[in-house]
Order: C-alpha cells, then sequence, then structure tokens
C-alpha cells in the first residue's frame, strides 16, 4: 500500500472518529450553542488544524513516501512545487520541501476559512427563511458538513485530475475566480434572500420526494400513515447543501493557485469545513459587523485568480507561498479591521 493511501486512509478515519465524538457523545441532545461553546469548539478545531500543520513541517516527506533525492525531485515535478532544491544535498532539500508543503497547507486552509465566512452569511438566511428553531442548526450543519466532505473530495481530485492532464484548465479557473471575485464586488450592497417556495432546490425536492409540511423535532424523514415522508429539516439540508455546492465551485480553484498537490488542497479544505460550524455559532451574531468582509473576499478571490492567470511570470520573479499568505493575511485583516474602525450606520437611525 502505498503512502498516499495510508496517509490519506487515517486522514479519513480522523474525520470519522471528531464527527463521532461531536454528534455521539458531546451532542447527544438537541441544544443552541452558545458563545462559549463555540469558541472551545473552534479552538479545539483550529489547535488539530495547526497540529497537521506542524505534522507537515516535521514529517511532511511522509505522505509520498520520500526516501531519497530522486523521488524529491519526481514530487516536486509532478506537484509543481515553487522551490529550488539543493543539488546533491537531499537533508537540506528535504527541509526545504518540508517548509513548502507546510506553508502551502495553512496557506489553503486560511484562504478556505476565510471564504467559508461568506457562506456563514447564507447559511444565517437560510435558517432563518425557513423558521429553523436555533437547537436543531448544530444537526443540520454536522449532516450539511458530511456531505460538503463527500463532495470536496470528488471535486479535488477530479480537479487534480484534469490539472495534471490539461494544465491550460488552470487559466480558466483563474479567469472563473476574477470574474467571481469582481461580481461579488459589484454585488456586495445587494440584500441577500431567500424565496422558500421558488427556490430550485425545493421545487424539485417536491417534484422528487414526499413532503411532509410541518417540522417534526429534529427528523429528516418521518412515517406517516405507512409512507415515508421528507420533513422541511430535509429540505433545509438539501438547500444547504446546494449552497455548499456552489461556495466549493469557488473556494477549491482557489486552493489550487495555492497548491497543486491534490491531498493538501483535500487536506486544508476539510480542516476549515470541519471548523465552520463552530465558526457559524462563534459570528451568527456578530456577522453584519464585518461589512467590509465582502469587499476583503472579493478582492482576495481577484488576487489569486490574478496569481493563477499569471502563474508562470510570477514563477519568474520568485513569487513564493509565503507572499501569498501574506498577501492573503493582509487582505483580510484590513477588512476586518475597517469594519470595526468604521461601523455600519444603522438606516433606521434618525438623521
Amino acid at each position: 500500500m502505498s503512502n498516499e493511501l495510508i496517509y490519506f486512509g487515517s486522514f479519513l478515519l480522523f474525520i470519522v472518529v471528531m464527527l463521532s465524538l461531536d454528534l455521539g457523545v458531546f451532542n447527544k441532545k438537541d441544544h443552541e450553542v452558545k458563545m462559549k461553546e463555540a469558541l472551545i469548539m473552534s479552538i479545539i478545531w483550529i489547535s488539530l488544524a495547526l497540529g497537521f500543520y506542524a505534522l507537515i513541517y516535521f514529517k511532511g516527506e511522509l505522505l509520498h513516501g520520500i526516501t531519497d533525492m530522486a523521488r524529491l525531485e519526481e514530487i516536486v515535478r509532478l506537484n509543481k512545487h515553487q522551490i529550488e532544491l539543493i543539488p546533491n544535498d537531499f537533508a537540506a532539500s528535504l527541509d526545504i520541501y518540508r517548509h513548502n508543503l507546510s506553508l502551502e497547507f495553512i496557506t489553503g486552509y486560511v484562504v478556505e476559512y476565510a471564504l467559508s465566512v461568506d457562506n456563514i452569511f447564507v447559511i444565517v438566511l437560510i435558517f432563518t427563511a425557513f423558521g429553523v428553531e436555533k437547537r436543531l442548526y448544530h444537526r443540520v450543519l454536522f449532516w450539511g458538513i458530511l456531505g460538503a466532505v463527500i463532495m470536496r473530495f470528488i471535486f479535488i481530485f477530479l480537479g487534480a485530475a484534469l490539472i495534471t492532464k490539461f494544465g491550460w484548465i488552470l487559466y480558466i479557473f483563474g479567469a472563473f475566480l476574477v470574474y467571481t471575485g469582481v461580481m461579488m464586488f459589484l454585488n456586495r450592497k445587494q440584500d441577500d434572500k431567500i424565496d422558500t417556495q421558488n427556490h430550485k432546490v425545493v421545487r424539485w425536492a417536491q417534484h422528487v420526494f414526499a413532503v411532509w409540511p410541518h417540522y417534526e423535532g429534529n427528523h429528516f424523514i418521518v412515517k406517516k400513515q405507512g409512507k415515508n415522508l421528507v420533513t422541511p429539516l430535509f429540505i433545509v439540508l438539501l438547500v444547504i447543501e446546494f449552497t455548499d455546492l456552489i461556495f466549493a465551485v469557488d473556494s477549491i480553484p482557489a486552493i489550487f493557485a495555492v497548491t497543486k498537490d491534490a491531498y493538501i488542497v483535500f487536506f486544508s479544505n476539510i480542516f476549515a469545513i470541519l471548523g465552520l460550524r463552530s465558526m457559524f455559532f462563534l459570528l451568527v451574531n456578530i456577522i453584519h459587523k464585518f461589512h467590509y468582509l465582502k469587499i476583503g473576499l472579493s478582492v482576495l478571490l481577484i488576487f489569486i485568480g490574478v496569481k493563477m492567470l499569471a502563474h508562470d511570470f510570477m514563477d519568474k520573479i520568485g513569487f513564493e507561498t509565503s507572499h501569498s499568505l501574506i498577501i492573503i493575511l493582509l487582505i483580510l485583516s484590513i477588512s476586518v479591521i475597517a469594519s470595526l474602525i468604521f461601523p455600519k450606520k444603522d438606516k433606521n437611525s434618525a438623521h
């Protein structure tokens, strides 16, 4: 069995164990997640991601089974890492590789975490529009995250295969990210609304499934008159899954701008997705205060798209992963600080 499969299998086992503990031990009973609990959950997930970063930093060669210079050169070439190895010095070259790989992971993690904030805006709208009880938020998000992990797995490794076979697809990804960033900036002031009756997912579900019109506690499916019917809570879950699918179209190409190593893309993506629920509960009541974040995210997408379009030029001028991380953190920091320094004016306040 290859090192990649062992590493990947261990990671999937880790996800299963953590999610099982989450729902089966710590959240057996449905309850409204308060700020303190959300903060503890966020610290745990961020600490686990940082622990994984440390593992890559010190033992990154284990992922691809790098034991000699020839294998190291092969992996660097296949994954197009932006590093220069030192000829005839395997130990020093390996240190360079580990450092870069860990930087790619943490940069991809930050990008995905940041883009997930925009997802939180929409999830809040969905829960509010469908009248979901706050005590049920965690259960819906749990199963939503599980579906997201499966979808991300398919998207990421399919994307990696396409990039390997058709290098020019990077330019399509780059152009798409620039377009998405520009449209996000232009539409930043529009009030997002969820039409619960005419939403395409709702209409599709009503056509495909027999739907029970009322919520039945935390049940997604109920049995009525001998028939299995889906509840409105199941419809909400489908809408959230569809929303994540749309966001994945933006976020996954964005991380491929940071690294071409599909495993690092997957690891960074999933760690951010797993931490999305705790961040949701942490920000749900204050998300509206970060009104400049949409601008920051649009600039972030445009930057990543341009970097992808001009990747050959960036390589020539020595643009490294560390530079990307600094710029990304700078963009996000400015948008958050600006939101706090210049709070949004209340439209209902007296003039």
